[in-house]
C-alpha cells in the first residue's frame, strides 16, 4: 500500500521548483547509516515502498530501518490525447519534494559492512543520485 496524507486541505497543488539545499533532515540523527540524496527532485510513493520493501528483506529482522520523507505533494495528469483546456487533470500519485542533502532512510543496529549493502539495494531503486553516509560522533 502507497503512502499518503489521511487528508489534505487542498486536492491539488502547483508544482513549484526545488531550490537550494536541504537545511533540515539533512543528517543521520535516527540510525547509525544514511542513504542522502545528491540531486533535487520527486520520489513517488511507489518508490519509496520500494526501497523500504528492499531494506527490509535485506535486513530480516535484524537492525532497524527508518524512512525519513513522506508523500505530500499530489501530482495531477490529463489523460492522454486530450485537447487543451478543460481544467487541470485529478491527481494521479503522491510525491515527496526532495532537496539535496536530505536523508531518505536510515539504518541501525547492523555493521557498516551490511548497513552498505541494505542500502545499495535501496539506492537502485531511487530515480536520483543518493550517497551512504554515517551518523556524526561529536
Amino acid at each position: 500500500m502507497a503512502l499518503m496524507p489521511r487528508r489534505v486541505k487542498y486536492r491539488k497543488s502547483q508544482r513549484g521548483r526545488i531550490r537550494g539545499k536541504a537545511t533540515r533532515g539533512n543528517r543521520v540523527v535516527f540510525g547509525d547509516y544514511g542513504l542522502q540524496a545528491m540531486q533535487g527532485g520527486w520520489i513517488s510513493a511507489q518508490v519509496i515502498e520500494a526501497g523500504r520493501v528492499a531494506a527490509q528483506q535485506y535486513l530480516r529482522h535484524e537492525g532497524r530501518l527508518y524512512v525519513r520523507i513522506f508523500p505530500h505533494k499530489p501530482i495531477t495528469a490529463i489523460p492522454l490525447e486530450t485537447r487543451m483546456g478543460k481544467g487541470k487533470g485529478e491527481p494521479e500519485y503522491w510525491a515527496a519534494v526532495v532537496k539535496p542533502g536530505t536523508v531518505l532512510y536510515e539504518v541501525g543496529g547492523i555493521s557498516e559492512e551490511a548497513a552498505r549493502l541494505c542500502l545499495a539495494r535501496v539506492a537502485h531503486k531511487m530515480p536520483i543520485r543518493v550517497r551512504f553516509i554515517r551518523r556524526r560522533t561529536m
